[in-house]
C-alpha cells in the first residue's frame, strides 16, 4: 500500500501522516530525508521529533532511502521534496539525472514488502519561480510526484489542514 499525501508547504502534510501512520501501526517507522542547513531548519525538525513519541522508530537518510530494509513494516516518508532537493544538488542541478536516479531508487523502494505514507510539497501551487534553477527543481519535482501518484494507492491533498482524497484504489 502507497499512500501520497501532497499539498502546499506547512499546510499540515506532516501532521496528518503521522495520525495516519499511529492509527495503523503500534510503530511505525519515519524516514527523515532532511539536510539541516541552518538553525531555524534545524528548530523545525526539532519540532518534528518532539512531536513524535517513543513508539516512533527514526532512521535519517538523505538520499538513499532503499539501503535499508523495510520489510514487513509501516514507514512514513517525510519528504519527497527534500530527498528530491539532495539528489537535484549532489547532482550539480542536473535535473534529468536526478530524475533518473530517483525514479530507479523509488523502484526499488516500492518493492520492498512495506506500507507508505510519503509526504511531498505540490510545488505548483505556490506560483512562478523567478529563476532558471528553481523552475527546472519545480517541474522535477511535479514528475516525480506524479511518477509516485500514479504507483500510489491512495493520494490525499491537506489543504489548510484539511485532508481531501483525490484518489483511493482501496
Amino acid at each position: 500500500m502507497i499512500h501520497l499525501i501532497t499539498g502546499g508547504q506547512r499546510s499540515g502534510k506532516s501532521l496528518f501522516a503521522e495520525e495516519q501512520a499511529l492509527s495503523q501501526s503500534d510503530h511505525p517507522l519515519y524516514l527523515a530525508t532532511s539536510r539541516i542547513w541552518d538553525e531555524n531548519h534545524r528548530e523545525r525538525i526539532e519540532i518534528h521529533k518532539k512531536r513524535r513519541g517513543n513508539q516512533w522508530t527514526t532512521i535519517e537518510e538523505e538520499k538513499y532511502l532503499s539501503q535499508h530494509d523495510f520489510s514487513g513494516k509501516l514507514v512514513l516518508l517525510d519528504c519527497i521534496t527534500l530527498w528530491l532537493n539532495n539528489l537535484f544538488f549532489d547532482n550539480g542541478e542536473d535535473d534529468k539525472k536526478s530524475m533518473f536516479e530517483a525514479s530507479q531508487e523509488l523502484e526499488k523502494l516500492f518493492s520492498q514488502e512495506c506500507d507508505w505514507i510519503i509526504v511531498t510539497n505540490e510545488l505548483g501551487l505556490g506560483g512562478h519561480p523567478e529563476n532558471k534553477m528553481a523552475m527546472r527543481f519545480n517541474d522535477l519535482q511535479g514528475s516525480i510526484n506524479q511518477y509516485i501518484a500514479n504507483k500510489a494507492d491512495r493520494v490525499t491533498l491537506i489543504i489548510s489542514g484539511i485532508p481531501l482524497d483525490i484518489k483511493n484504489t482501496k
